[in-house]
Parts: C-alpha cells; sequence; structure tokens
C-alpha cells in the first residue's frame, strides 16, 4: 500500500519479529523483519524505514554497532527493544542515539504506543508543513505565524521545528528528533532553569519510564554538536538541571 510508513525490526528471535510484524500490520504499517545486523544494514537504504526497532543480541554485528552505523548516517528514529536493562545498556543505548529503549519482555501494545509517539515527534511537524498549498488563504496565514514561531534564531545557530532542522555555524546538523526537541525547549527560554524531571515530562512524556540520566546524555550530545558561542551556551545548573544561558 502506498504511503504506509515502514518499520524495520532487526531481531534474532523469529517469535518476537513476527509478533511485532503482526501488531505493526493491523495498525496498517509496513515492516520487514531481519535476523542479524548485517542484513539489517544491507536493506537499510532500499527500504528506506521511518522507525527502527532494535535488538542489541544480535549475531554478527550487534545491535549497539547497528545503531552506531544508521545514525553515522540517517536520523531516522530508531527504539531498542533489548532484554538488557541494566542502567548502563540504556545510557549507551541512548549515547549512540536511539530515540527510545524498552526492556523484553514486552507488552505490544506499550510498543505500539511509543512507536506511534516516536514517530508523530519525527514527522508530525512536516507533514503538517507539507499541506501548506491546500489550505485556505487565513489558514496559511496562521501558519505562517505558527512557522514563525517554531523557528528560533541565535548568533551562529537556527533551529526549525517545522521540518526538524538545525543550522549550525552554517552547516545542517543530522540531530534525531529527541536532541532537537530538547534543544528547541531550552532555547525557547533563555536563562530559564528546568530540572532533568521537567525535561523528561515536556519533551519524552509521563509515562517515560526512563531516568533522569537520559536528560544528561542527551545534553552531553547537543554539546558535542553545538559547543556554543560567546553568546549562548546550554549550561548546567549544579544539582538542579539545565539551561539555555544567553548573555
Amino acid at each position: 500500500m502506498a504511503g504506509r510508513q515502514r518499520i524495520l525490526i532487526v531481531d534474532d528471535d523469529n517469535s518476537i519479529s513476527e509478533l511485532i510484524t503482526l501488531y505493526l500490520e493491523r495498525e496498517c504499517y509496513e515492516a520487514l523483519a531481519v535476523p542479524d545486523g548485517e542484513e539489517a544494514l544491507r536493506v537499510f537504504p532500499s527500504f528506506k524505514p521511518h522507525l527502527v526497532i532494535l535488538d542489541l543480541m544480535l549475531p554478527g554485528i550487534d545491535g549497539y554497532g547497528v545503531c552506531r552505523r544508521i545514525r553515522a548516517e540517517s536520523s531516522v528514529p530508531v527504539i531498542i527493544l533489548s532484554a538488557k536493562g541494566e542502567t548502563f545498556d540504556k545510557v549507551l543505548g541512548l549515547e549512540l542515539g536511539a530515540d527510545d529503549y524498552m526492556e523484553k519482555p514486552f507488552d505490544p501494545k506499550e510498543l505500539l504506543a511509543r512507536i506511534k509517539a516516536v514517530l508523530r515527534r519525527a514527522q508530525g511537524a512536516s507533514s503538517f508543513a507539507g499541506s501548506e498549498g491546500r489550505l485556505p488563504q487565513q489558514h496559511r496565514e496562521e501558519e505562517k505565524v505558527q512557522r514563525r514561531k517554531a523557528v528560533i534564531e541565535y548568533p551562529d545557530l537556527v533551529v526549525d521545528q517545522t521540518n526538524y532542522s538545525v543550522l549550525y555555524k552554517g552547516k545542517d546538523l543530522e540531530m534525531p528528533p529527541k536532541e532537537l526537541e530538547l534543544l528547541y525547549f531550552l532555547a525557547c527560554s533563555p536563562n530559564r532553569v528546568f530540572t532533568r524531571d521537567q525535561l523528561l515530562d515536556n519533551i519524552w512524556g509521563y509515562d517515560f519510564r526512563g531516568d533522569s540520566r537520559t536528560v544528561d546524555v542527551h545534553v552531553k550530545r547537543l554539546r558535542e554538536k553545538i559547543p556554543g558561542n560567546e553568546n549562548w551556551e546550554i549550561a548546567t545548573v549544579w544539582g538542579i538541571g539545565y539551561k539555555f544561558k544567553t548573555v
């Protein structure tokens, strides 16, 4: 079916892949399941998934390696689905660019909810922007106003949430949705301090089961990509949280 969102499932357990595929197809997604990392990387360019569900313990190239390779060339959302539930595993997965982490055994309905949430964040804004030509004139003007509000500009930095793009020192940056949303949220309120829990609630949602280290990991990745300049930086407020500091 044309226009269906494509989801790549990477898991060496056929029963799990079949279960996920069944639930996805019921929701009218197009699903492709592969059993190992090598096959995932081989089909990724041609299948062009909108989202990847990735196990960590794979034969050959493990899930960490697959996630690293995908993130090096694409900002497509990645949800890690793994039996490895230690904090170290979760933090490492997020550091490598995953957008969410879910432990096995899992509830398929919860996985579907997370998939929908991640896809909405990654693609909802661009889909809305693409409908401009079909809107009445008044709606187009209202959308232009909203679009202006969705663009935050500072010296050397432009964050555009309408098309999920970041321009830093004249260069387009590849940035996963969660990183961009965190940057945009902080930059919208310069010099306001947010606790880690506030950032978790606003960016990941109240039902997110991760911990505050998720925020620390994403801030670390943002700082690596956009160190700031003499006019602004993502600053740590020790014992509290973070702020987008401007001078």
